[in-house]
């Protein structure tokens, strides 16, 4: 891997803070992600399933972890498989985990080579009542494709048809959105490398440049940080491409006198960072721009002083609302008249900002996080106001990672991160 070794006592109380929410008698099986094909014998490059992860440490494909905590031996209440490594292997693919190198980097003393999986779960299901089952219920997933777990959990359910499953997705969905001094500690540095990519292209940008190269510089000062690449598809947008919100071609030249949209992020270490940062092409905005620029500015600035504990994500929606809608109005696009009459279900607003202000930011770019109970501390929260004009020829989002704590505003990881119009004209003037 890339990044530095991580403190393995934050896979230890992870651990931990899981069994405590398991019932009695119950096992708990996580699986890593499949090596994903793109034809011939070709693969896509590999991506550790964060569950398995968040839980391990373990950053390697055929990984299986079972927690067990109230297993009769000792030696089974938390186990990890890995693939037995080899001189082979070690030639053709390279450095694979040993049983040693696993508990270093996991905790976990208890380290099998995975073909001695089957043997051993089920000496681990003679002695439990419950198995819990990893599926995704992210708010927001779409998975079509049959995963690593969905195989797991048809081959258990086969052979072990009378013991009661449960999910562990309740249990992590809660876990995973308060985050640990050492998680946030990764994001800020997933954050730093970000920085060091938007600077760089600041100094970049001109009229010309196309937005591939623009995409180009940003990997290059990722990978040279010893960043994993783009938490996400990096979002390019050049002019009215801005007002596609998930636009991702980034292949059209940018020109004079247009903006550029940027949607961009590091990861480093599995954990995500998610900016949003609006520059001009010929490195000075126009009256216009920069009014528009500074209305999504202080919606942002205002919106990031309401995550605070005991806020609800829906109500916090609502008045992020009025705030666009005070300043849509000052800018002219929205008349008294127009708010009067809006749809409650569709607000006038929404016609130039019609996503979502804040979404849970951790391990995945879009984190496990309960919406419908109030935030708390260690919550970490994007914040992405934007308004987007087409018929202007131009969008403006920006976005900021923060930390929710326990008392006063949110800490701001992407705090060092430009964003004020007269920094951005002289870092790039």
């Amino acid at each position: 891997m890339k990044y530095n070794p991580i403190n393995p006592q934050l896979f230890i109380k992870n651990r931990k803070n899981f069994m405590g929410m398991m019932k009695p008698s119950s096992l708990a099986v996580f699986n890593s992600n499949d090596i994903f094909k793109t034809g011939a014998d070709s693969t896509m490059p590999f991506k550790q399933h964060r569950d398995i992860f968040y839980l391990s440490g373990a950053d390697q494909e055929d990984t299986i972890l079972v927690l067990f905590p109230d297993c009769p031996d000792p030696n089974l209440r938390e186990v990890l498989f890995v693939t037995e490594t080899n001189e082979h292997i070690a030639i053709w693919e390279g450095e694979k985990l040993t049983k040693e190198k696993a508990t270093e980097i996991t905790g976990i003393t208890s380290v099998f080579w995975l073909k001695d999986f089957d043997k051993k779960f089920f000496e681990m299901m003679t002695m439990c009542d419950t198995v819990y089952f990893n599926t995704n219920e992210h708010y927001r997933q779409a998975v079509e494709m049959e995963t690593r777990e969905d195989r797991f959990i048809k081959k258990c359910k086969s052979q072990f048809p009378a013991h009661n499953y449960a999910k562990s997705n309740p249990i992590l969905q809660r876990l995973r959105a308060v985050k640990d001094p050492i998680e946030i500690d990764l994001l800020k540095h997933a954050c730093d490398i970000t920085n060091a990519g938007f600077r760089r292209v600041l100094d970049f940008v001109k009229p010309g440049v196309w937005e591939y190269e623009i995409e180009a510089e940003y990997l290059h000062e990722f990978i040279k940080s010893r960043s994993d690449g783009f938490a996400y598809t990096p979002i390019i947008a050049s002019g009215n491409n801005a007002n596609v919100l998930h636009y991702i071609e980034n292949n059209n030249q940018c020109n004079d006198g247009e903006l550029i949209l940027m949607d961009v992020g590091a990861s480093y270490a599995n954990y995500s960072s998610d900016m949003s940062r609006t520059i001009p092409v010929n490195g000075t905005f126009t009256k216009r721009q920069k009014q528009v620029y500074n209305a999504v500015l202080k919606v942002k600035n205002e919106a990031t002083k309401m995550l605070v504990p005991g806020t609800m994500w829906k109500e916090y929606h609502v008045e992020v609302g009025k705030l666009m809608t005070s300043e849509l109005i000052d800018l002219g696009l929205l008349d008294k008249a127009d708010v009067q009459n809006e749809n409650p279900e569709w607000p006038a607003y929404k016609k130039y900002f019609m996503h979502g202000t804040s979404h849970h930011m951790g391990l995945d770019t879009h984190d496990y996080g309960i919406l419908w109970e109030p935030m708390q501390a260690g919550n970490v929260f994007t914040v992405e106001p934007g308004i987007y004009l087409p018929e202007e020829g131009f969008g403006i989002r920006l976005e900021d990672d923060v930390v929710i704590q326990k008392s006063g505003e949110p800490i701001n990881l992407m705090e060092n991160i430009p964003i004020e119009v007269e920094e951005i004209e002289e870092l790039m003037n």
